[in-house]
């Protein structure tokens, strides 16, 4: 064996070693997968700032409540550091008549078991719950924010 050839073979042998440690490093969204409670649905939704009811957007620490996306509507707040999204069902038991939260200022309330949620971060305000808030996808182009899941 030449020393060209062992060169080579260490070569491919440290490529293939980056390529499944990038491989098996990447993570996909823990929140939105490893809740058993609620299975969030694909969706993509559009909401253009321009318009009067998306229009608070513009400004930081306003929230609104989207119901024609998600398993029970969305939640999305501008935080001044960004735009968020969050499922409108309570993450914390299985969807059902009374798990839609409602909007509360910057929080989301669930009418079932009084859990309450902050919408900067999606935690819980006191309980200690299992699971925060199931968050979406949000990108920016110009006036518009598109979520999506």
């Amino acid at each position: 064996m030449t020393i060209t050839h062992s060169l080579k073979l260490a070569g491919n042998c440290i490529a293939a070693c980056i390529f499944c440690t990038l491989l098996f490093s990447c993570s996909t969204d823990d929140n939105r997968t490893t809740n058993p409670n609620v299975n969030p649905i694909s969706f993509s939704i559009n909401l253009n700032t321009n318009f009067p009811e998306y229009s608070v957007l513009q400004f930081p620490g306003n929230a609104i409540y989207v119901s024609n996306a998600g398993v029970r509507g969305i939640f999305v707040i501008n935080t001044g550091s960004g735009i968020r999204a969050w499922e409108a069902t309570d993450p914390n038991h299985v969807p059902n008549d009374c798990s839609a939260m409602a909007l509360n200022g910057v929080e989301a309330a669930c009418s079932c078991e009084g859990n309450e949620y902050t919408l900067y971060t999606g935690q819980d305000l006191s309980k200690q719950l299992p699971y925060t808030l199931i968050e979406y996808r949000v990108s920016q182009s110009g006036n518009n924010i598109i979520v999506s899941n």
